[in-house]
């Protein structure tokens, strides 16, 4: 089954904390040079404190136009479903779909993995495959990345999401990096090092040299 597809990536990870935020703000940076590019974070956990789309907005030194500032923002750092009702809200799909604007090169960040619920029925890979949007995979580079990887693999591509590809985090794993190519059938695009003082700079510097050096993600922003 073929699924209507949308310009744009979708950053998913195979845990919470792994790096997805500060990959969104490479992302950026990597392709805002070759094409505009635009951020969007549906639903963001534990707010205001926690606060993806400032964080991304610093590091990739965003415009305004290069920020979408729209959705959910609920104030309890849980999962979303139950964040959710503790605030007393539903999250559904549909009224998140209704925020998403039209136009390419979309960066969206998603909330934990592809199996965090929403709401009683729905996951975070629901909302993926609603918006139609290909998905990059931030998983750790360190021991038991194998598994966590290739299961988010199979998990989307059982819903006919396409993986466009894979970026590690951490200090490099040549082996790791290896397997999960080959069982996965997957590129890594990127080995991201846990910055000791995480800065724009630095963060553009690694971006530009070696975030997705073949351009294969390009044509999933297109």
């Amino acid at each position: 089954m073929k699924l209507a597809r949308a310009p744009g990536l979708f950053v998913t990870g195979t845990d919470t904390n792994v790096g997805k935020t500060a990959l969104c703000a490479a992302l950026i940076c990597r392709y805002r040079p070759v094409m505009p590019v635009r951020y969007w974070k549906p639903v963001q956990t534990g707010s205001p404190e926690d606060d993806d789309t400032a964080v991304v907005r610093r590091l990739a030194g965003c415009s305004d136009l290069e920020i979408h500032d729209c959705g959910i923002r609920l104030p309890r750092p849980l999962s979303p479903h139950l964040s959710a009702y503790l605030a007393g809200v539903r999250l559904d799909i549909p009224s998140i779909r209704k925020m998403a604007n039209a136009g390419s090169g979309w960066i969206v960040e998603g909330a934990g993995g592809v199996l965090v619920p929403l709401n009683e029925a729905d996951l975070i890979i629901d909302l993926i495959r609603e918006l139609g949007l290909a998905a990059v995979i931030a998983a750790r580079s360190s021991l038991g990345t194998i598994n966590h990887t290739l299961l988010t693999v199979e998990a989307l591509r059982a819903r006919f999401i396409p993986v466009a590809g894979v970026v590690m985090i951490g200090d490099p794993n040549r082996e790791n990096r290896r397997a999960i190519e080959a069982y996965g059938r997957v590129a890594v695009v990127g080995e991201m090092p846990r910055f000791p003082l995480l800065a724009s700079d630095e963060l553009n510097d690694w971006a530009q040299a070696h975030l997705d050096p073949n351009s294969i993600l390009e044509s999933f922003l297109r």
